[in-house]
């Protein structure tokens, strides 16, 4: 192996410390590089569509490009990553790896592929947004928490649009029941009501990512919380109070107060990515009641001594939210099974390329 050249003092800038680069992170970078032969630098992910990253170095703010050995991997970088780069004195970065992460958020692809899509990594903390308008589900915020729960952040529910509610204070105690364990907050972003307590989560160096619908309201909480616009905004539609999908791309913004936030799309839908003991953390109501059924093995249906069903029963437990729950469940191992035949697929393709290669090697030896 190669060890790369000791970084320079450019590296440790104040600018690469506001968003976030610790000692944890320079160690995770040196360990790294230390394999390659380029010379690298490390750099955060705050742009990213369709394959155009845009980084920060420890100069500025830079356009980047894959190497070719990422690009051909499964795990491309997605905003937030800390990244080994090459960084020529002026024109466009060359991305060569992705320094592992701490946390990840992530959701799987649309459509029939088994793949994972990583929609913000590196965050301390997950704002499920919901608006308080057409937008309010709670079916959707059991989803959100876990993927939240899954990604390894602290999940924090946020119902914005309070001031077209009749009765915030009774929308956000039906959120609770969805959300037992999750703090919630309500606010109002057009009035600046309730935002104080969501900025103690945004201290300096802290990264906190949102996900949500397109209308829920995200693109204005970050200008509020930024006291300054920083994304366009856009009207909802009438009718189903859904919005035009404004944001286009995952953006992360270092805010006035030193916080840095990430910016998604609007989520249409939440194909899970996640293992089952994220499903018992979002729902572990059902798992303590679950504690109390005569049987071990039991599947909450119409098992006698259930004790979820009694919960069910005695109004303890929202029947919606215990089928959300069964759906979710029966996704997650439907998921679980996709996933081992996809594994199966790849070591067979990499079988088959090692037996290419031996058998080649043969032909050479004998030639």
């Amino acid at each position: 192996m190669h060890s790369s050249p000791a970084r320079n003092e450019s590296t440790d800038s104040s600018l690469l410390l506001e968003f976030g680069f610790s000692n944890t992170w320079a160690r995770r970078f040196d360990e790294l590089s230390s394999s390659f032969h380029e010379h690298l630098e490390p750099a955060r992910v705050v742009f990213e569509s369709r394959e155009h990253y845009r980084v920060v170095t420890a100069t500025g703010e830079r356009e980047a490009r894959l190497a070719g050995r990422l690009r051909r991997g499964e795990d491309l970088p997605a905003v937030g990553d800390w990244v080994a780069a090459e960084v020529p004195a002026d024109g466009i970065c060359r991305l060569q790896a992705v320094v592992p992460r701490q946390t990840r958020l992530s959701r799987k692809v649309a459509g029939d592929q088994t793949r994972e899509q990583v929609v913000a990594a590196n965050i301390d903390t997950v704002f499920l947004v919901m608006g308080l308008d057409g937008d309010y589900n709670l079916r959707r915020l059991e989803r959100f928490a876990v993927m939240a729960e899954e990604s390894g952040a602290d999940p924090v529910v946020v119902l914005t649009k309070s001031d077209l509610h009749a009765d915030a204070a009774g929308a956000r105690i039906d959120a609770q029941t969805s959300a037992p364990a999750l703090p919630i907050y309500t606010v109002s972003s057009l009035l600046d009501e309730g935002l104080e307590p969501l900025r103690a989560f945004l201290a300096a160096g802290r990264t906190v990512a949102m996900i949500g619908s397109s209308g829920a309201g995200k693109s204005t909480l970050l200008n509020r919380l930024n006291g300054a616009e920083v994304m366009r905004t856009g009207a909802v539609r009438e009718g189903d109070d859904r919005g035009r999908h404004t944001t286009t791309h995952r953006q992360l913004v270092r805010l006035s107060g030193g916080g840095l936030l990430v910016d998604n799309p609007g989520v249409r839908e939440i194909q899970l990515w996640a293992e089952e003991t994220a499903l018992a953390a979002a729902f572990d109501d059902i798992e303590s009641f679950a504690s109390g059924c005569r049987f071990n093995d039991c599947r909450h249906l119409d098992e006698p001594g259930c004790r979820v069903l009694e919960a069910v029963r005695s109004g303890e437990l929202e029947a919606g939210r215990l089928d959300n729950w069964r759906e979710m469940e029966k996704e997650l191992q439907h998921l679980e099974r996709r996933r081992d035949v996809a594994a199966m697929r790849r070591q067979d393709k990499q079988t088959g390329r090692l037996y290419k290669r031996i058998q080649a090697e043969k032909r050479n030896r004998f030639r």
